[in-house]
């Protein structure tokens, strides 16, 4: 099935910006995708730009920085090589299982870039597919510009992440729960949109011959180092369960709440995708839940390892029949390799927590240390960022908490570095600077008024997060208000 929309036109090849796009996903069954045309807007303008990306990508940034990269990021034009699609894929939504696909994204294609690396390029909110399921296929300004600033935020504190490389408006309007907004297209660049629940898809919609397929891809994109092993459906399972396990232990470290972890949200390349009604955390507490759609609080912040293994334990469930002809083999193959997940994770998370206290080596009595911080944070409303950062200096000033103190220093004194290279470790392991919900939402705000200012003031704070020395207080504060009804949309 092909679902067009006219008024699409390639890039004239005789302007070079760089482009290197293919598509391998079509080599899949079709049941994996449709071929779908990004719908014209009327008025595209450029709203913002990621120029070191677009040059790590082999783009042309003076080249698509203006009315070109307008064009080409709003879908106005394709980029020479683009052959647009939208991918199918299932999902458990909130524990709840449906068919579901790309309803507002488009991929181009695959870039590859001057490294040799093969990155998705896709449109976000480019128009509506046959998988919208009645949406509009658009997307607002405000929540495409959030997850340009979220999205290169991650990227600068280390944690695997897709990338935003512009958000362009359209010049058009969309219905929100707001009103009438701005609209406008983000381009995303990923590892790849495989997803858990492309697997379910497979499973539950084409039999062991797609799930065959996508394995055979999903190994030879990611994982070609799998190729030659015994059961090949099982090591792809046990790396996933290990990179879905650093990647939650790494948000747990910096207070992440991505706020809608679905399986569909969850990318088998190991990178943080869709970056919906996400949020930081500023007040330390297990419970915190910003998404507005999340009213029972199952993607809280504390509950994320947890919703982190059940969604692979969906992974697991899809794969069965491609782990063992026999279903009783492949169920306990599928428990064995699940079990080693929270053991990884435990380990993951610990090992981060010591670089947060900076500790080089290991005690037993370690996870206590972490744990009775933690407590102590969450029983005295501690800023969760700011506490860690204090640690970079002389740690926590409170004579409520002076005993832990003492045990901490004590702690560092039983290692053989010395105590400027634990404070070392320590800047480089506890941001300085997050993105604070008040700022961002005060950027985007000024953004709807065509102030870019404070976006960009913001962006350049955010690109170097552990510069400890730089004097920004406004940047570090938590909200004034305390951000207690603090809530996040997902933009649909």
């Amino acid at each position: 099935m092909v679902f067009d929309s006219p008024g699409v036109t390639p890039l004239n090849p005789a302007r070079d910006s760089g482009w290197n796009l293919h598509h391998s996903y079509t080599g899949l069954p079709e049941m994996f995708y449709t071929k779908v045309a990004p719908t014209p807007v009327s008025s595209p303008r450029l709203v913002v730009f990621n120029r070191p990306l677009a040059e790590r990508l082999g783009l042309s940034p003076d080249a698509l920085g203006g009315e070109e990269g307008a064009a080409i990021f709003s879908g106005n034009r394709l980029p020479e090589g683009g052959s647009p699609l939208a991918q199918a894929y299932a999902g458990h939504q909130f524990g709840g299982f449906n068919a579901l696909g790309d309803g507002r994204a488009i991929l181009l294609g695959e870039q590859t870039t001057p490294d040799g690396v093969l990155l998705d390029v896709q449109l976000k909110g480019s128009g509506p597919t046959p998988y919208s399921r009645q949406g509009d296929g658009r997307a607002a300004l405000g929540p495409m510009l959030r997850e340009y600033i979220i999205s290169e935020a991650m990227a600068a504190l280390g944690i695997p992440t897709t990338r935003s490389l512009a958000v362009a408006e359209t010049g058009e309007r969309v219905f929100r729960q707001d009103g009438m907004l701005r609209g406008a297209v983000l381009t995303r660049i990923a590892a790849s949109h495989i997803r858990v629940g492309t697997f379910q898809w497979a499973a539950a919609a084409g039999g062991e011959s797609t799930l065959k397929a996508i394995l055979g891809y999903t190994i030879v994109r990611h994982y070609p180092n799998l190729a030659d092993s015994e059961n090949p459906a099982l090591a792809l399972l046990k790396v996933v369960i290990d990179r879905q396990a650093q990647l939650v232990a790494q948000w747990m470290h910096v207070g992440f709440i991505h706020g809608v972890l679905n399986t569909d949200n969850v990318a088998l390349s190991g990178e943080t995708i869709d970056y919906g009604p996400c949020a930081f955390m500023d007040v330390y507490d297990p419970a915190t839940v910003f998404s507005s759609i999340d009213r029972n609080g199952r993607y809280a912040f504390g509950n994320q390892p947890a919703i982190t293994e059940w969604n692979l334990t969906r992974f697991a469930e899809a794969l069965l029949p491609v782990l063992d002809a026999k279903e009783e083999v492949a169920i306990a193959m599928a428990t064995e390799a699940l079990e080693e997940y929270e053991a990884a994770y435990g380990n993951y998370w610990l090992v981060g927590m010591r670089k947060k206290l900076g500790l080089f080596n290991k005690e037993k009595d370690d996870l206590s240390l972490v744990e009775d911080l933690l407590e102590w944070m969450h029983q005295t409303g501690r800023d969760y960022t700011n506490t860690f950062a204090a640690l970079s200096q002389l740690g926590p000033v409170d004579d409520r908490f002076l005993e832990w103190t003492e045990r901490w220093k004590a702690r560092l004194g039983r290692q053989t570095q010395s105590l400027e290279e634990s404070a070392q470790l320590r800047r480089d392991s506890n941001p300085a600077f997050i993105p604070r919900n008040h700022l961002v939402e005060a950027a985007l705000a000024a953004a709807q008024e065509d102030d870019l200012a404070p976006m960009e003031k913001l962006l350049e704070i955010l690109a170097n997060p552990f510069d400890h020395s730089r004097a920004a207080p406004e940047y570090q504060q938590p909200d004034e208000t305390g951000g207690g009804n603090y809530r996040t949309f997902c933009g649909t």
